[in-house]
């Protein structure tokens, strides 16, 4: 990590954790990270509605040129990075594994560059999934970004523990009545 913002916001979220693999959202105190709060964004974790903002700093609001609430996360990438951000928000969700990503922006004053950071919260049944995250300009001065595209990411800190595939723990997770197409 290469913003001290962001350096910040992850120590809070590792402390928050402890021994578990992410912390719940009910853990984050905002007093804590006051400073941090207008960078700072929840996004909800469903593809099928796109990867919406649930909450979107002032600071960040500002730096796009509008309100995020309820926009898609994927659609500020363009075309090109669009598939990846969402196969990493993903892998934040599901996996657990805190991301750390390059980003580059046109702005009306040239292009800028940015540091994002996606965290997981623990995965609790019935509560909608979600992480949070924070997106930290390296320069200041610019606005209305648009034409993000991902220049670089990684997953922070993989479990030692072998990673269970998707299907099967969306299958451990599952209750009630389940059909399995092609099985007799």
């Amino acid at each position: 990590m290469k913003h001290p913002s962001n350096r910040q916001f992850f120590a809070y979220w590792d402390e928050k954790r402890g021994d578990s693999r992410a912390p719940d959202r009910s853990d984050f105190k905002p007093d804590a990270v006051r400073e941090l709060l207008g960078d700072i964004f929840v996004l909800a974790c469903d593809e099928a509605s796109r990867f919406p903002f649930r909450v979107a700093g002032t600071r960040l609001s500002a730096l796009l040129g509008r309100d995020l609430k309820d926009q898609s996360f994927p659609e500020l990438f363009g075309p090109e990075s669009s598939r990846d951000i969402k196969d990493v928000i993903t892998a934040v969700t599901e996996d657990m594994l805190p991301a750390i990503a390059g980003i580059t922006a046109a702005s009306d004053q040239g292009a800028i560059h940015l540091e994002l950071l996606l965290l997981p919260f623990n995965q609790r049944a019935h509560v909608p999934m979600s992480l949070t995250g924070l997106l930290a300009p390296f320069e200041s001065g610019h606005s209305n970004l648009k034409d993000f595209k991902l220049t670089s990411w990684r997953y922070l800190h993989p479990p030692a523990e072998r990673l269970v595939p998707r299907a099967l723990r969306k299958l451990k997770l599952a209750r009630g009545l389940m059909v399995y197409e092609g099985l007799r």
